[in-house]
Formats: C-alpha cells, sequence, structure tokens
C-alpha cells in the first residue's frame, strides 16, 4: 500500500481533477439511489390510490433524478480522464528522468526490453485501471452503504436474507484475488521477454537477412509469443471467476427474497411497492459489489505494475554528484592511482588490477592491449561512466569522485566503440556536441573529422535525414560523424575507443593530423592498429588488466616483448621478437623508423600499410 500512496503522489496538479471527479461519483450515485424510493411511493401510493397528479408528479421527480445523474456521470467522465492521463504522463516522465540519472552499473540491473515496457506497458496498465476503475473504486462503497442503508429501511427482515448471502461471497472474492495477484507479475515478465526479442530483431534485421535466419527468429518470436499467449490464459482464467460466483450469489439472494417477500405479501406483512423497491436496491447493491470486484482485480494487477514502477524509480544511483562540488576542471591531466575495478561487487576476479598511470595535460596517449585486457573500461573511469573498485582517479589534480557529473562529463568527449547517432539530420545530431554551434563550427568540425569528403554528397547536407541510428551512413562515415560531435564539444579530455577502425589508413592519418594541431587537449587513443599510436607521446600496453609497459613507440619497439608481437603481426615481421637478442631488436627498431617516415606522408602510408584495413575491429571488449 506505500507503494500505491506513493503513485498516487505522481498526480501533482491533477489530484485536484481526481477530487471533483470523486464528488460526482458520489452524487451521481446519490440521485440513481432516490429513484427506487420514488418507484415504490408511485406503486405503493399513485398506483394503490389512482392519484395520476402524484404518479406524474413522482415520475417528474425520477426523471430529474436521472438528467442529473446522467449530467454529473458525464462531467466525471471528463476529470476522471484527464487525472488518468495526466498521473500517466507522470509516471513516464518521472521514470525517464530517474533513467536519465543512472550510471552504466545502474543500467546493468535492468534489461532495455524490460525499461521500455516498465516506461509504456506497466504506465498504461496503471493509466487504464485508474480511467476505467475509478468510477466504481468510488462509487461501488457508496452504492453499497446506501444501498444496505435503504435497504434496512424498507424492510429489515429481507435485508437480513442479503446479509446471510454477503460472507460467501467475500470469501470467494479474496480467495481469488490472492490466487490472481502473482500470476500478474509474471504476466509483465513474459511481456518484458516478448519485447526483448522484438527488439533484438528489428535492431539486428540486417544480419537476420544476410544470415538468412528469419526462420529462426520467426521460431524464437513464435516460442516467446505462445508463452505470453499460455500466461494471459492462465492468469485471466481465475480471473474471470469472480463473476460467475457473484452472479451466482445474485440469483440465489434475489431467489431468496422474492420467495420470502412473496410470502409476507400474501400475510399483508409487506406491501408491493416496497418488495419492487427492496428488489432495486438488492440490484443496487449486487452491481456495486460486482464493481468492488472489478476494482480488486485492476488494483491486483495495477499493484504488479506499480511495484515493478517503483523498482525503476527505487534503483539507488552508485554516481551521484557530491555536495559542494567542483563545476570547474581545471586541465587535461590525467592519474590512475592503484586503481582496480569490477563490475560487480561479487565478482571473483577485477577487470583491472592495479593500474597507476599519469598522463600530463595535452598530451597524446595510446592505449594497446588484447581483446579483454581493459582498454575500454580503463577510459570509462575518467569520465566517471563507472567508479573505481580501489585507488583514485584524478583530473585536473581532483578525484573525479570530487567533481559534479554533468561537470565532469562536459569537459570528456568521449567517442565511444560502438557509433551511436539518433534520428534525426546530420546538423541535428553534431549538435549534441555543442547546441549553439554556428553553421561554420559545424563545418569545421566536419572538416578536421574528415566528415566534409562525404558531407556534399548528401541530399542536404548537413540537413541530410541519417534515419534511425544513422542506418543512411556507413560505418565509417558514423565514426567520423561521431568524433565531429566530439570535436564540437571544446573537451579538455578527448577521448577515442578504438573510433577509426572503419576508416581507411589516409583518412585516418588525416584524422591523426587534425587531432595533433588541438592544442591544450588530452587525447587517449585506444586501437587496434600500431600505426594509429605511434605518434603519441606515450603508449600504455595493457595485458589482462594490468598495465604491462608504458613508453614510447621506439621505447617500447625496443624493450616489451608483448608491443613487438603486436607490432611484428601488423607488419609481417615474423623474426623473433621478444627472444631474438639485441640484433632482432635493433632491426625492429630500424623498421620503425622506416614507418614512422611513412607516416609523414598519409597516402604513402595508406599505399604501404593498406593490408591493415583488413585487421577487424575489436568488438565486445567492455
Amino acid at each position: 500500500m506505500h507503494e500505491l500512496r506513493r503513485i498516487v503522489g505522481f498526480l501533482g496538479q491533477y489530484r485536484r481533477d481526481a477530487v471533483i471527479g470523486i464528488l460526482l461519483v458520489v452524487i451521481e450515485s446519490a440521485f440513481e439511489m432516490v429513484i427506487p424510493i420514488l418507484m415504490a411511493d408511485i406503486i405503493d401510493v399513485g398506483v394503490a390510490t389512482r392519484d395520476v397528479d402524484y404518479i406524474v408528479r413522482q415520475g417528474m421527480y425520477m426523471g430529474v433524478c436521472a438528467v442529473l445523474s446522467l449530467v454529473t456521470g458525464l462531467m466525471y467522465a471528463r476529470f476522471a480522464a484527464r487525472a488518468s492521463y495526466g498521473l500517466g504522463a507522470h509516471l513516464r516522465a518521472a521514470e525517464y528522468e530517474r533513467v536519465q540519472g543512472y550510471s552504466f552499473t545502474n543500467l546493468d540491473h535492468f534489461e532495455t526490453s524490460s525499461l521500455v515496457t516498465r516506461m509504456t506497458t506497466d504506465v498504461t496498465v496503471i493509466q487504464n485501471a485508474l480511467n476505467a476503475g475509478f468510477r466504481p473504486m468510488v462509487r461501488g462503497p457508496v452504492m453499497l452503504v446506501i444501498g444496505f442503508a435503504l435497504a434496512f429501511y424498507l424492510n429489515t427482515e429481507l435485508a437480513l436474507v442479503f446479509v446471510a448471502v454477503a460472507p460467501v461471497m467475500a470469501v470467494a472474492l479474496v480467495l481469488i484475488v490472492r490466487h490472481v495477484g502473482p500470476l500478474y507479475g509474471v504476466l509483465q515478465r513474459t511481456v518484458d521477454r516478448l519485447n526483448d526479442v522484438v527488439q533484438e530483431m528489428l535492431t539486428a534485421v540486417r544480419a537476420v537477412k544476410a544470415y538468412v535466419r528469419g526462420d529462426y527468429e520467426c521460431e524464437q518470436f513464435r516460442r516467446v509469443n505462445e508463452e505470453l499467449a499460455g500466461t494471459s490464459e492462465h492468469t485471466f482464467r481465475f480471473a474471470v471467476l469472480n463473476m460467475p460466483v457473484l452472479y451466482v450469489s445474485m440469483y440465489t439472494v434475489t431467489t431468496l427474497i422474492m420467495w420470502f417477500g412473496g410470502q409476507m405479501i400474501l400475510g399483508d406483512a409487506l406491501a408491493v411497492g416496497e418488495l419492487t423497491g427492496f428488489l432495486s436496491y438488492v440490484m443496487q447493491i449486487m452491481n456495486s459489489l460486482i464493481m468492488i470486484s472489478n476494482v480488486f482485480l485492476l488494483l491486483t494487477r495495477s499493484l504488479a505494475s506499480i511495484h515493478r514502477i517503483c523498482e525503476v524509480l527505487d534503483e539507488p544511483v552508485d554516481l551521484a554528484s557530491p555536495e559542494h562540488a567542483a563545476t570547474e576542471v581545471e586541465d587535461g591531466s590525467i592519474e590512475f592511482r592503484d586503481v582496480s575495478f569490477k563490475y560487480r561487487a561479487d565478482a571473483q576476479a577485477n577487470v583491472l588490477e592495479h593500474v597507476t598511470l599519469s598522463i600530463p595535460a595535452g598530451s597524446t596517449v595510446g592505449v594497446l592491449g588484447g581483446t579483454g585486457s581493459g582498454k575500454t573500461t580503463l577510459v570509462q573511469l575518467i569520465p566517471r561512466l563507472y567508479d573505481a573498485t580501489e585507488g583514485e582517479v584524478m583530473i585536473g589534480g581532483r578525484n573525479v569522485r570530487e567533481y559534479d557529473v554533468a561537470a565532469l562529463r562536459d569537459a570528456v568527449a568521449i567517442v565511444l566503440q560502438k557509433n551511436v547517432l539518433f534520428s534525426g539530420t546530420v546538423r541535428e545530431n553534431l549538435l549534441w556536441g555543442d547546441a549553439h554551434a554556428t553553421t561554420g563550427e559545424l563545418l569545421e568540425a566536419c572538416r578536421q573529422a574528415r566528415v566534409d569528403e562525404f558531407l556534399d554528397r548528401l541530399p542536404g547536407g548537413l540537413d541530410y535525414d541519417l534515419g534511425q541510428g544513422g542506418v543512411n551512413v556507413s560505418g565509417g562515415q558514423k565514426q567520423r560523424l561521431c568524433i565531429a560531435r566530439a570535436l564540437l564539444k571544446r573537451p579538455k579530455v578527448l577521448i577515442f575507443d578504438d573510433s577509426t577502425s572503419a576508416v581507411d589508413m589516409a583518412t585516418e592519418a588525416d584524422i591523426r593530423s587534425a587531432l595533433a594541431s588541438l592544442t591544450g587537449v588530452t587525447k587517449v587513443i585506444i586501437a587496434q592498429r600500431v600505426s594509429s599510436v605511434m605518434e603519441a607521446d606515450q603508449i600504455v600496453v595493457l595485458d589482462d588488466g594490468r598495465v604491462h609497459a608504458v613508453g614510447t613507440h621506439a621505447e617500447l619497439l625496443a624493450s616489451d616483448n608483448i608491443y613487438q608481437e603486436i607490432y611484428a603481426s601488423q607488419t609481417k615481421q615474423h623474426g623473433p621478437c621478444g627472444d631474438g637478442g639485441a640484433a632482432a631488436q635493433a632491426g625492429a627498431v630500424q623498421a620503425a623508423d622506416a614507418l614512422v617516415g611513412s607516416a609523414a606522408s598519409p597516402h604513402e602510408e595508406a599505399t604501404s600499410s593498406s593490408h591493415d584495413q583488413l585487421d577487424p575491429s575489436k568488438g565486445g571488449e567492455r
């Protein structure tokens, strides 16, 4: 019930509409409950005495009550709709805002499909429950109380017949609700799985078609769709039992009342009009019980959705800005002080182990290592996408935990391993980097990222529609657009997470040349190709989450066996690198000097190193 009260609190300014709706339902019910008394008077007084004027007058009163009941009912519908849909809008906004504040760790706790279901289907369940259940939720108890009072007023003996049957209905309803309640939670989780399959298929539809796996995906959908159908059938098979129970009880009560009432009429203890009016109240009471039972079922299903929504709202955000947080990053210097990290507290091994690094402001640092060595994890600690498990990560001389999270991430631009573009035009995507950038600034960023090489060929240029997720451009073009977007932030730290793997060597050399002209920006470049980082001020070699070596290209080529192996594999030098002695190392250094010389000419590099384009881009590493 605490969660229910909490959800009601999201009505906000629509609370007034809800209160007015309640009052209108009470007034509507009161008008309806007066009608049977007027009808009884017409039969017992007007018809019995053949007083036509009395019949007409009472009939007019009945008509006025019916019209007023209709008007208040229509007014209620308007206010109830406003309250329910306003609540739904507030809940979706609250969930969406909460998710925006999540760290990567928080997002790991929920499947994407589950979050989509919680923001759509679960909110709709609550919204419909309020819209459809608001009237019976108020009207049912009001009619029940007033109906009982007036039934006892008309005839106490007949009212006791109904009282004897009421406990049977109550027990049956409680048993049904207790059994159905948990099934609604299972039903919503099944909807999660259905959304997961649909989302995965639509996201990877090109791969599905390329591998001719349409039949497999159809089978996956058929299985989860049948699971949802079976779960729904099982759930609602029990949910609908309340109606037969209530109708059997209603007809049993009606039969008993007519039997005892008839006996009382024959004994002159009851008038025909009283019995007619009493039966009307019995019908009103039974209808109110049916409404209350339906409300209980709606509420039971809503409670399952309310719990799922509260899980999103109550998820503790582990990356919050501290009080009196620093809002300005002095420079782009980066330091890792004995940093260890693991994604889950219960993980047996760390992803990073005792990493200690110092990166001066304005320098360029390359990061190399095998798949799974922790390269992406390392750079994700810089903008505090995750927090270090042990040790400290420093930027601008301060621990990243001391900064306002938004200010820290504004000072750090990261081009992710997986390129992300949004539905909209080229201009709209680039403006993510700087919402106030002029057309000239956009074009300059495009020039630096070499987007200008294909921008003129796009219909509309900056106003070209990229489609959903940027499906209208190639992988290399996506990477260059993401780089341009990052450059528009004018950050103090610029991180490239294997962000040029899909571009050719000549274009990559041009991008490196443009980046070299950026002053006062610390650049961290994760790469698979040695040629991408060989001109860096220092290169960090990671191995199994540890810093294996740090140095310049020439230093590592002369002394580090892992770097030598990477270099040899990419230049097709298969001689002994790690244990081959001074002669082999000298030969490697000479080859490195030749490669450095060729790098001065991007187009020569593109020609001499064309085999590098066959190197697959890294995938799947976190």
